[in-house]
């Protein structure tokens, strides 16, 4: 019996003839300009992603990254908040819609979902990929100004991808807050530079105030102990790089680490959805040397700490040994 074809194998598989006929070099060039225009510091008023070209050449070499970053973010959630799973979805600036694949892939069932974004070629790519996926038969791909004027619809989870950083301050408040007047839940994933990281905490701290609990990464919904400036909090999650990829980055590796900051926030009464963060989160890449493994620890007493397991801790040596950036420590039993 062949082995069931994952999410992200199914995405890939969808994404693989969007750039036929479209010569290899104009696809990379594509990809470059449009990665200088998402990395630039000045926020944008009309959509990057102009027509069919740019949004097939963009969504082929950004669509999986985008897909494992979100997924990662969710999963997190997920375990934080076992007992719930989303029964709808409003995906604000979703593009192409990575999010909402994710969103399929970590929670099974049927949810009514809606893409938001002002893209028009980009919702139409969206809907032409989404027929890969039984899961998004039903997503409603609407064109929304995405700014200070959005209104959200009342909705179980509200997700935010790659979407803060081409907003002006004013609008990228008025977002998350919309997001957090609307939803049970907030999901933000931002790039996971110093830039992204300092969006994710204004986010987060709106959430907070607004009286939502983080779920995930942190250990606690108290004050950030990383300063921005000196250092910023990211994870990394593993991509299959595509020809494309290589061709745009170079190098021959047949996979590429996204870096990625996020917040997961939740406003369910406890009593119906309890809230368990983890212990602590590994912040850094573990650092495997003879006999020990060095882990830089966020823990919920709101310190920064690396702890060292060694051999002497027996299974906890095997785990730590095993333990990933981003995995909540100790390991789940």
């Amino acid at each position: 019996m062949n082995a069931p074809v994952s999410p992200a194998e199914t995405l890939r598989a969808a994404l693989a003839g969007l750039l036929d006929g479209l010569p290899p070099r104009q696809a990379a060039q594509a990809v470059e300009r449009l990665i200088a225009n998402y990395r630039g510091a000045t926020p944008t008023d009309a959509p990057i992603l102009r027509d069919r070209a740019d949004v097939a050449a963009y969504a082929a070499y950004r669509m999986p990254a985008t897909f494992e970053a979100v997924s990662a973010a969710l999963e997190a959630f997920a375990r934080a908040v076992p007992g719930w799973v989303p029964g709808s979805q409003i995906d604000v600036g979703g593009g192409t819609g990575a999010a909402t694949w994710a969103v399929s892939a970590t929670w099974d069932g049927p949810r009514e979902v809606t893409v938001l974004d002002w893209a028009e070629p980009a919702l139409a790519l969206g809907r032409e990929i989404a027929a890969a996926n039984p899961a998004l038969g039903g997503v409603r791909w609407r064109r929304s100004r995405i700014g200070a004027a959005l209104t959200i619809e009342s909705t179980d989870l509200v997700t935010v991808s790659y979407v803060l950083n081409e907003l002006a301050e004013a609008d990228r408040t008025a977002l998350v807050d919309a997001a957090a007047g609307a939803a049970q839940a907030v999901v933000i994933v931002e790039p996971g530079t110093p830039d992204g990281y300092a969006r994710i905490i204004e986010a987060r701290d709106r959430l907070i105030a607004a009286g939502f609990r983080v779920a995930a990464p942190c250990p606690h919904s108290a004050a950030c102990p990383i300063v921005p400036g000196e250092d910023w909090c990211h994870f990394a999650a593993r991509v299959s790089r595509s020809s494309l990829h290589r061709q745009v980055k170079g190098g021959s590796l047949p996979y590429e680490d996204e870096k990625f900051a996020y917040v997961a926030a939740t406003r369910l009464p406890a009593a119906d959805s309890p809230v368990s963060p983890a212990p602590a989160r590994v912040v850094r890449r573990p650092q495997i040397r003879k006999g020990q493994v060095l882990l830089d620890l966020c823990e919920a007493d709101e310190h920064l700490r690396r702890t060292t397991v060694t051999k002497r801790h027996g299974d906890l040596y095997k785990a730590a040994r095993d333990a990933e950036w981003g995995d909540a420590w100790p390991p789940a039993d």
